[in-house]
């Protein structure tokens, strides 16, 4: 009795090829119910605004009406000669930079304090990530009241150290610094809770073998911690870069950009120079600008820095 296993493999492959085909058709009726639906919302709230943008970006148009005055790149131009608009992206740059060097490092600190469960953690996490659940214009609101002059926080100090009314908020030297202050402490909590997410996904296993073998808390961080954590940094830098770039909620209530345009960023400076002074033209020369920076940075940092991820 001979058995035949050209035939058994041939058909095991055909019922293989029969399963993959059924596969095939079940994505492809799901992509045709599922598709269209994400498409049509896709490109009328999304890609037909970005592209009426740029057609009102090369007129002089105040929003009444069609845009009927072409004027080329002259907004475009005034833009780029323009001192607050210089000053809305140094300040960017600015926030971008406390983000990286400030907010990230002391959330990386505190998550390694509270990833563990211990008695008290839950506590303290949910401590810290309050101020990220709250709203933006509250935030500024509360801010706003505590560095003032006259009523706040600073005033009641100042009494106390018999100083003069300090106006932080009014200082245009030292305005920006009091905000980068409050953008820390709002959005410190949601990298805090990504790292401790990314931290419970570490083999504790790891860090016994290691402590056996006589590494410090130093060499567990830098050998351990920081490689197997990269992935959640590097995407923690990812939201801290793109929310820098588009900051408008907690500054408007705060200072509207003032004093003297110091505290502008971009999506403010377009509020403000652009949908206030009913400049829409203007003002969509300022969110196309603002959308190339932020699509050359999200393509860009997909393409190298998140490439494996």
């Amino acid at each position: 009795m001979t058995v035949d296993y050209a035939g058994e493999g041939s058909a095991t492959a055909a019922s293989r090829g029969w399963k993959l085909r059924l596969v095939r058709r079940d994505e492809a009726l799901l992509a045709l119910v599922f598709l269209p639906p994400a498409l049509l919302l896709f490109t009328v709230f999304v890609a037909l605004p970005i592209l009426e943008a740029a057609q009102y970006s090369f007129f002089n148009w105040n929003g009444f009406g069609a845009p009927e005055k072409f004027v080329g790149l002259q907004n475009y131009v005034r833009l780029f000669t323009h001192g607050a608009f210089h000053t809305a992206l140094a300040n960017n740059g600015l926030i971008i930079l406390a983000s990286l060097l400030i907010q990230m490092p002391l959330a990386l600190l505190v998550a390694t304090m509270l990833a563990d469960r211990e008695p008290l953690t839950d506590t303290f996490r949910l401590i810290f990530f309050l101020p990220y659940v709250l709203a933006e214009v509250t935030a500024g609101l509360i801010w706003r009241f505590i560095y003032d002059g006259d009523y706040g926080v600073v005033a009641a100090m100042t009494g106390w150290l018999g100083l003069d009314p300090v106006y932080v908020l009014a200082d245009r030297n030292f305005a920006i610094y009091a905000i980068l202050l409050v953008i820390v402490w709002k959005y410190f909590g949601l990298h805090m809770i990504l790292f401790i997410a990314g931290l419970q996904q570490i083999d504790r296993s790891l860090y016994e073998a290691a402590r056996i073998d006589g590494a410090g808390g130093w060499t567990l961080f830098r050998t351990i911690t920081l490689p197997l954590l990269a992935p959640t940094i590097r995407l923690s830098i990812f939201f801290s870069v793109v929310g820098a770039l588009q900051l408008f909620d907690v500054i408007m209530p705060m200072t509207a950009g003032g004093p003297s345009d110091s505290t502008h960023t971009i999506v403010t400076y377009l509020y403000n120079f652009g949908i206030i002074r009913t400049r829409f033209g203007f003002g969509s020369a300022v969110g196309v600008v603002l959308f190339l920076i932020c699509v050359i940075f999200a393509f860009g940092y997909k393409r190298t820095v998140m490439r494996n991820d």
